[in-house]
């Protein structure tokens, strides 16, 4: 695998067409507070793309944008709720259609509770994901190298995932639910952006 590390923007043509893997790396969990610093992208073939963007980026990115905001192509996510929000926020793009393997994990693994990307990728596909770099300093300066390599492990298995995912979801008769899921996460992104992350505006009171 060739990890490709790119400031600002993505190059142009980089990517084949179809579905992309896409994930971000922040500052913290509070979108408005913790600014996005890392965008990484993949095609599903040998080489990951990651766009890191600076303390005082105006984040003017139009070729990643577009590859975002396409709705031709179809974007895999790992808890997508919050990438579509740090995207919308900083980018000002909604990513959409949208699949995510942590909602399709849950609704077919229903056997566990243990619905994280390490343990995704270790049942279904037998790999072990080393998840140390995960709260490391997204904003440094430098980027390390066991930095890439774990932003771009994020994106290089959501392909695979997806289709075991989808065989599981047309087993258990659910991949029309996951579909209406998945299509509300945009809106469920921009509701937490707007402020109702703990509210649920489904229930009586």
């Amino acid at each position: 695998m060739a990890v490709h590390f790119h400031e600002e923007d993505l190059p142009e043509g980089v990517l084949t067409e179809g579905p992309v893997a896409v994930d971000t790396e922040t500052m913290g969990l509070v979108t408005g507070r913790d600014r996005l610093c890392l965008v990484q992208i993949s095609d599903g073939g040998s080489e990951e793309h990651l766009v890191r963007f600076n303390p005082d980026s105006a984040y003017v990115a139009p070729n990643l944008a577009r590859v975002l905001a396409d709705p031709a192509r179809l974007k895999l996510f790992h808890f997508a709720r919050f990438d579509l929000a740090a995207i919308e926020h900083y980018l000002g793009v909604t990513a959409a259609p949208v699949y995510c393997t942590k909602i399709a994990s849950k609704l077919v693994r229903t056997y566990t509770d243990r619905h994280g990307l390490k343990n995704l990728v270790e049942e279904l596909l037998g790999i072990s994901l080393s998840k140390q770099q995960q709260s490391s300093d997204w904003g440094a300066g430098e980027i390390s190298e066991a930095q890439r390599e774990y932003a771009a492990s994020d994106v290089r298995y959501l392909h695979r995932l997806r289709e075991e995912l989808d065989r599981r979801l047309l087993r258990e008769g659910r991949s029309e639910l996951a579909q209406a899921c998945f299509d509300f996460l945009p809106t469920r992104a921009r509701l937490d952006r707007l402020g109702w992350a703990e509210q649920d505006i489904f229930a009586h009171l």
